[in-house]
């Protein structure tokens, strides 16, 4: 599942984390992609000298897509890691959480694929770059070492660059984090047609090229919109924060999710401890009944269970 917005700043990498933790701490195996350059879900795991000593070199994303067909040189699986202080605390469930990492440098790949994408000299190989270029991450996730995850959570960059586009087409469901507020909500519609103008154009091409059993169709799809940060009043959301979090439930063609989550002090020190703040709060105060929430919308959604390897 991606997990995207074109608006920073928005709680997209505080849901991923915690989401995926908590799944684990329930017993799922989940696998978190890094895909932003931002780098703060790594970040969330590993301090930046960890990923200094450890990661940067030979262990991120940005080594697997800087190739002339992304994976061609490296396995995805190769690159993925175990955090230690998470999977410490994660010890007495039968979960666990992995990740492969990002790198700063990810922010220059989308021009280098974009360079990769032209160049031939007809149309149906031009047809097959495109197919080849946005199906790698989901023929990469194929891969039969992938096969023990219950779930992948793939948190993407503020754009729509070509990495992202690849995350669309590895995912089954997109979920949208958003503030409740006028510039967070305003391109929620334009995101979802721009998915949905993807998957159009990635099917037309693979029924252009039917006779190539490398080619599937890909059927992603919006879960919803979770709003986060919100203000609350008297155990309520604000009236301000109700009214566009209504207006978007009303209006949008993208579904609004039940759950929020509430703006807190919980994540103030993301990163720190390496270990995400819903397994470190203390007791079942608001926030984590709002993430565990969440977390059964969500994973219901996705008709999932521990063991299920979807």
């Amino acid at each position: 599942m991606a997990v995207m917005n074109y608006k920073g700043g928005v709680g997209k990498t505080t849901i991923t984390a915690n989401l995926g933790a908590v799944a684990a701490s329930r017993g799922f195996r989940v696998l978190l992609i890094d895909l932003d350059p931002q780098t703060n879900l790594t970040f969330s795991f590993f301090s930046v000298d960890e990923w200094q000593d450890r990661l940067k070199d030979n262990y991120t994303i940005r080594q697997w897509y800087d190739a002339e067909v992304p994976g061609r040189d490296s396995s995805l699986a190769d690159l993925v890691t175990t955090p230690e202080r998470v999977n410490k605390v994660l010890k007495n469930t039968d979960g666990k959480l992995d990740l492969i990492s990002s790198h700063l440098g990810l922010i220059d790949i989308d021009l280098e694929l974009a360079a990769r994408l032209g160049g031939s000299t007809t149309l149906d190989g031009s047809k097959r770059k495109f197919l080849d270029l946005h199906s790698c991450l989901r023929h990469a996730l194929e891969d039969s070492r992938f096969s023990g995850y219950d779930l992948t959570l793939i948190d993407c960059a503020p754009n729509f660059g070509l990495v992202t586009k690849t995350a669309i087409a590895a995912s089954e469901k997109i979920l949208v984090p958003a503030k409740a507020d006028y510039l967070s909500t305003l391109g929620l519609d334009y995101l979802a047609g721009n998915c949905d103008t993807l998957v159009q154009q990635f099917n037309a091409y693979v029924d252009h090229k039917r006779d190539n059993g490398n080619y599937r169709p890909i059927e992603p799809s919006i879960l919803g919109v979770v709003f986060t940060m919100v203000q609350i009043y008297s155990q309520r959301v604000t009236a301000a924060q109700h009214s566009y979090i209504e207006q978007v439930r009303l209006n949008s063609q993208v579904p609004v999710l039940n759950s929020t989550v509430r703006n807190s002090s919980h994540f103030g020190d993301s990163g720190e401890n390496g270990v995400p703040a819903m397994l470190r709060a203390a007791g079942k105060d608001d926030v984590v009944r709002e993430f565990d929430q969440l977390a059964d919308e969500v994973l219901g959604a996705l008709a999932l269970s521990p063991g299920g390897s979807r």
